[in-house]
Order: structure tokens, then C-alpha cells, then sequence
């Protein structure tokens, strides 16, 4: 019997590529959603905060991948905070009430983007957001926590570093926190599959970069996630190809802070 997914973000860079990855999995009959439907590629509309259509939307869902958000640091108090940990609520609320299993979101490393560049940074450090952005994601993490220890839900949290969208890294900085197309979706997929034991978890979403910030080895232990890919090779060679490489290293992992 498939598993069935709601991914919620379908439309988005991220959503849209594991959208597609997910489609052709086997094990899973997904529903991708986004604020605007696309009827070429079968995404549903939903507006996050829209309680009905949640509810709709997670019945007899297994998992729901949550990647929707809406960007705006200019205004956190009307569209940071209402479309974005005021929606989460909302999802959680509607995949409790429907007996979803687990809710998987779409956290960023800027979560903790104040740590020093030259430290190592594991998901068991406190949380140090770099911006609106950020905290916003520190919201959404700890309202997981609270479900999870309520025994409502089990909840998942990705720290996504870097991905561009073209499978490549394109910057110094970019080599430090950069994950490649079939490791996000790798990624995924180990979360997606992790025993029912395993109640709450924030991890870096990296690949296997030979200059890491974040420690990530022990999660092949943990839910069996290998990347393949390490952006210091794929660095190097571009510039051997005499391609362009941005310069953008700052003081702080989350990058240059105002």
C-alpha cells in the first residue's frame, strides 16, 4: 500500500524538485499544493491559513512535507508571522485532527546563521537566528517540539542549507552549506521512512561537503541518510572550467548580517 503525502510548497524551487522526485517514487501517492493550483503539473491550490482546505487536504495523509512560506522580512508582524508560524499552527492542527503521522518541515540553516564561520555547529546547539527569516523557522521548530511532546505528532525539522536549483554551488560560502538535488530528495526520503520511534529531530540538510559547517555523519546511523555529493569538488572544478566563483564568505555562517 502507498504512502500518502501531502507536499505543501509545490510550486516553490525546493517543493517543485522533490515534487517531481517524489511522483515517480513508487511508495508514495503525493499531493503537491501551493497558493496557486497548476493544473499541468497536478499541483491543488491551498492557502495555508484556509482551516478548511487544510483539513481536506490532510485526510488519510501519512506524512505532510511542509515547503510553502511566504518571503517577506520587511513585514514580519502581517505576513511573517500570520502567513507563515500562524499557517503552521493551522497544519498542525488539521494533521493532528486527521491522525497524520508525521509532519516533515522545511527549516534553514539561518536558524542558527549567528554561530561564527569558523565553528562547527550541530542541531543540539541553541538557536541563534540571523533574521527575521530565521526566527521565524525557530517558531515553527519548537511548535513540532510541543506537538511531538504532547504525543500528538511526530515532527522533523530540515535546517536546508543551500540549493540554488541548478544542482551546482555557486559561491565560496555556498560550498559550506550546499546540498545537491538527489541528496535533498535522499533526504527526504530517510525522513519520510524513519522508524515510528523517532518522535522529534532538527537536522542539517547538507551534503557531503568536505568543508561542512554542520555536523551530519551521525544521521546515517540515525535514519540512514548518505549523500553522494560534495561541493568542494564540484568548487574546484568549476574553476578549473575558468567559471566564475563568488567571493561572499563573512564572519557568520548564516552570511553577511546587517
Amino acid at each position: 500500500m502507498k504512502r500518502k503525502l501531502l507536499l505543501t510548497g509545490a510550486a516553490g524551487r525546493i517543493g517543485n524538485a522533490l515534487f517531481k522526485g517524489l511522483k515517480e517514487d513508487s511508495r508514495y501517492e503525493v499531493t503537491g499544493a501551493d497558493i496557486q493550483a497548476d493544473e499541468e503539473q497536478g499541483i491543488a491550490q491551498l492557502d495555508i491559513n484556509d482551516e478548511a482546505r487544510l483539513a481536506e487536504l490532510t485526510k488519510d495523509v501519512e506524512t505532510v512535507l511542509h515547503f510553502a512560506w511566504i518571503k517577506d522580512e520587511d513585514d514580519f508582524l502581517g505576513k511573517v508571522l500570520q502567513g507563515n508560524v500562524a499557517g503552521a499552527y493551522k497544519l498542525f492542527e488539521a494533521a493532528v485532527q486527521n491522525g497524520v503521522r508525521r509532519i516533515i518541515f522545511a527549516s534553514s540553516n539561518h536558524a542558527t546563521g549567528y554561530y561564527k564561520s569558523d565553528e562547527t555547529t550541530g542541531p543540539s546547539d541553541p538557536y541563534r537566528p540571523d533574521s527575521f527569516y530565521g526566527l521565524s523557522k525557530c517558531y515553527i521548530e519548537l511548535l513540532g517540539r510541543l506537538y511531538s511532546d504532547q504525543g500528538k505528532i511526530s515532527s522533523l525539522n530540515i535546517r536546508i542549507g543551500n540549493f540554488p536549483g541548478d544542482d551546482r554551488p555557486h559561491s565560496e560560502r555556498a560550498g559550506h552549506i550546499w546540498i545537491s538535488e538527489r541528496d535533498l530528495l535522499q533526504l527526504v526520503n530517510c525522513c519520510i521512512q524513519a522508524d515510528e520511534e523517532l518522535q522529534y529531530l532538527n537536522l542539517y540538510g547538507t551534503s557531503a561537503n568536505s568543508d561542512n559547517y554542520y555536523t551530519i555523519g551521525y544521521l546515517e546511523e540515525l535514519i540512514g541518510y548518505k549523500p553522494q555529493d560534495d561541493a568542494a569538488e564540484l568548487l574546484e572544478q568549476a574553476k578549473a572550467e575558468g567559471r566564475e566563483i563568488r567571493k561572499d564568505e563573512t564572519e557568520y555562517q548564516g552570511g553577511q548580517q546587517e
